[in-house]
């Protein structure tokens, strides 16, 4: 979050997407004003509005920082939490931040930021209904309210990842990101965008859309927290500490992450090898299938779980990959392999048409294809490597988890050796 940017925007005062709010503490953190119903309405405009942002901890007429005092910092984040929960009907998901601001001496302070973002659906908070019209909130009048009901209901069938997103624009994307998408000989490039559904138009202005902020800038968790991808490697055959071996947060665009993760893979898989008439390598896995497995992780997760990430886990024995989100479109494990029903369509699209793999290990020319033959190359190439077939599970419509089993060594005679992605040699070397 950039401070300096944050701090000029209290200066200039509460605009329509900007609430300041002072805490008053007392009772040892068990009273915190102001009322809640009250601070619910301020919320609940925001959200049927344009979304914006509340900062608590700041004096909304002097404009001064106050913060609150660290030791009530985690108790002024659950009245928070179960005032958006429990006095906002339906619940308004809200994105908070700890920061700390400098106060007139200088002394930094701790606050709250929480991120409001324009809502697909309207909320009733304790006093009615609100939306935010300037600085203020104003009571929704019976047919302002309906048109309303009828905008965001419509609104709903738009796909999360092009929803646009909260304080993303054009500016915050990178400029060699963007080049893969646009064409000198065409449209102004925020046109070309907005037809790929990068950028979206908006009563605020031109914003990213969940996409965009996936494809196009460097740091897409700045905006949704959850787009990275969790590798852990083991040592062993159960997910223990004590054995981990490497670890690795992948961040960055979308593209990246994935080859960020098949060069974790590579680098902690181990591949026997004899040299009895020339080189014979026994790699643990068929990359072809990870390469495949990791692209749908990525292509095909509920980027709208803000709570889970992508988890890829290494064992000695398998390695499994965990992707965020039930199964799309009434889809099953059976039909998996003979149905292609992408959550995300955008984002499907894009990668089969503006992402080339010049890599020829992996046999495609882009990092997706429309054929639908992903999961049917995913377990018979791992079943021909391995014996094993891999293995599909629905974790209670929350989590896909998908176990890949890893191809049992050579017999140990002579002119074998064991060697990692990186070249350590691990055995005999005759």
């Amino acid at each position: 979050m950039n401070i300096e940017r944050l701090m000029q925007r209290i200066r200039l005062g509460e605009d329509s997407t900007l609430e300041l709010k002072q805490l008053v503490i007392r009772d040892n953190g068990k009273s915190i004003e102001p009322d809640p119903d009250s601070l619910a309405d301020e919320l609940a405009a925001l959200g049927n509005a344009n979304g914006g942002m509340l900062i608590l901890g700041i004096d909304d007429k002097t404009r001064a920082v106050t913060g609150i005092a660290l030791e009530y910092l985690d108790r002024v984040e659950a009245w928070l939490t179960a005032i958006c929960n429990d006095r906002i009907k339906p619940p308004l998901d809200v994105v908070t931040h700890h920061v700390e601001l400098p106060d007139a001496d200088g002394q930094l302070r701790p606050v709250i930021v929480a991120e409001v973002p324009q809502s697909l659906w309207v909320h009733q908070s304790g006093n009615g209904y609100f939306r935010r019209v300037g600085h203020a909130k104003r009571k929704l009048e019976p047919d302002v309210l309906a048109r309303l009901f009828q905008q965001r209901s419509q609104a709903r069938i738009i796909r999360f990842e092009e929803q646009p997103v909260f304080d993303a624009g054009y500016t915050d994307f990178d400029p060699l990101l963007v080049n893969r998408f646009t064409r000198e000989d065409q449209d102004d490039a925020q046109i070309q965008l907005q037809r790929l559904h990068l950028l979206r138009k908006t009563d605020g202005g031109l914003r990213a859309g969940v996409a965009g902020v996936l494809l196009c800038t460097l740091t897409p968790h700045r905006w949704l927290r959850n787009a990275e991808i969790i590798a852990v490697a083991h040592d062993g055959l159960v997910n223990n500490p004590d054995d981990q071996v490497d670890a690795q947060e992948i961040r960055g665009p979308l593209d990246r992450q994935i080859w960020d993760a098949i060069h974790f893979v590579q680098r902690n898989m181990r591949t026997p090898a004899r040299k009895v008439l020339g080189r014979i390598d026994y790699p643990q896995y068929d990359l072809a299938a990870v390469f495949e497995a990791v692209v749908n992780a990525v292509a095909h997760r509920d980027y709208s779980r803000d709570a889970q990430r992508i988890r890829l886990f290494m064992f000695s024995d398998r390695m499994e990959i965990y992707t965020p989100g039930a199964l799309p479109n009434s889809m099953t494990i059976e039909s998996m392999a003979s149905i292609s029903a992408p959550r995300n369509e955008v984002i499907a699209s894009l990668f089969a048409q503006y992402y080339p793999v010049e890599e020829p290990l992996y046999g495609k020319n882009q990092l997706m294809d429309k054929r639908g033959a992903g999961v049917r190359m995913i377990l018979k190439r791992s079943e021909a490597l391995s014996g094993k077939r891999p293995l599909y599970e629905n974790l209670g419509d929350m989590e896909l988890k998908l176990t890949i089993f890893a191809a049992p060594p050579p017999e140990r005679n002579a002119g074998w050796q064991a060697i990692p992605s990186s070249g350590m040699r691990i055995g005999n070397d005759d």
